[in-house]
């Protein structure tokens, strides 16, 4: 919780002091938190670009090792992982659409590799692109596009990050019955 010693320093000096341990004990620069998110939202618009840790640092203004570890600090993610997540994100959406074949899908978000697309897939969805694409997903065409781009959010469950339900920290929604939508 911020108090008001705590916003002073955020406008005198520009950082936020370390409150309740989530960051490791660090002082978060804003001016930092500013450049990752320049590095975050080149990844967001350039999944299917090969991008490089090199490159998204310098992006950031920073060297590629202090990128790593501030990113992660940030946003509970390496950069790697994150951008893997959202070219699964991208994969779902487009297998979702049917008109593509998983090969296609592979190539259009960026792998160069089918196998290592699938065993990502796998891992994060919990099931093959084939078996993703091949069931129906009427019930997603029923809500508005910001929701279901929630709902299917690519989420990890393995522990590494105590079981949140994404990168973006949201609040599961439920899925509406078919019936009860008007």
């Amino acid at each position: 919780m911020m108090t008001p010693a705590s916003t002073a320093s955020i406008t005198s000096f520009g950082t936020v002091p370390p409150d309740d341990g989530h960051n490791g004990g660090m002082s978060v620069d804003l001016d930092e938190l500013r450049r990752l998110r320049r590095a975050r939202d080149r990844m967001d618009r350039e999944y299917a670009q090969p991008l490089d840790v090199a490159a998204l640092a310098r992006t950031a203004l920073m060297s590629p090792a202090h990128f790593s570890r501030r990113f992660r600090d940030a946003y509970s993610e390496t950069p790697y992982s994150y951008l893997m997540t959202r070219r699964i994100e991208r994969a779902k959406a487009l297998l979702r659409r049917g008109d593509l074949s998983v090969t296609d899908v592979c190539l259009a978000v960026g792998w160069t590799s089918l196998g290592s697309f699938c065993a990502r897939f796998i891992e994060v969805v919990g099931e093959t692109p084939s078996h993703y694409r091949s069931r129906s997903h009427d019930e997603l065409r029923v809500m508005p596009p910001c929701q279901a781009m929630v709902l299917t959010r690519p989420r990890r469950s393995d522990g590494r990050r105590g079981g949140q339900a994404s990168s973006f920290e949201e609040v599961s929604i439920a899925v509406p019955a078919l019936s009860s939508v008007p």
